[in-house]
């Protein structure tokens, strides 16, 4: 609008920025550059982390904070790609979501069973099961001392299908797909 006696020029769009005062031009650049590096840094760290949602009954919680690429520690959940076979197909599919465990035995470990009670080092943590719910035998995992990268796992729930049995054995890390800890 023209006033008489007011000289005014409109400041073209592009140049409205370096009209701003020197302060307010570095605050609005810092801005958007710690805005660039948050969001880069968010992309880095969905990269490496996933929030998994729990639908069996194999573990008690319903929501797990997994990290990739983290060596598993005693304790800790592990989600992995179980090994394909005759049961696992038949109980879980062709192509089975993938399992989520607790890492009871880390390399180095000694895996011993006796009358289908399996131990850690002496000390005693899972009972496998003589049948599946079907019926069919289940042939007992591997024992021994665990190599470097594998793991003994299993679930809390009596009917969880893990390292006790031949069909699961001792997961390795190439089957790792993150470890990590319940949030609920």
């Amino acid at each position: 609008m023209w006033r008489a006696g007011w000289e005014c020029s409109p400041v073209p769009r592009a140049n409205r920025l370096l009209g701003l005062p020197a302060a307010r031009r570095l605050l609005l650049w810092s801005g958007l550059g710690a805005g660039a590096l948050a969001l880069s840094a968010l992309a880095t760290f969905a990269r490496g982390h996933a929030l998994m949602i729990n639908v069996s009954p194999s573990l008690p919680y319903w929501a797990l904070w997994l990290e990739r690429g983290r060596v598993p520690e005693r304790g800790d959940i592990v989600l992995f790609d179980p090994p394909i076979s005759p049961l696992v197909v038949r109980h879980f599919g062709a192509r089975p979501k993938p399992f989520g465990k607790r890492v009871l035995g880390v390399p180095g470990d000694v895996v011993t069973e006796e009358n289908r009670v399996f131990a850690i080092n002496g000390t005693p943590v899972a009972t496998a099961k003589r049948v599946s719910r079907l019926g069919e035998p289940l042939a007992l995992g591997p024992t021994g001392r665990l190599p470097a990268g594998c793991y003994f796992v299993a679930g809390e729930h009596p009917d969880s299908f893990d390292s006790r049995y031949a069909a699961i054995g001792w997961i390795c890390r190439p089957r790792v797909l993150g470890s990590g800890r319940p949030v609920l």
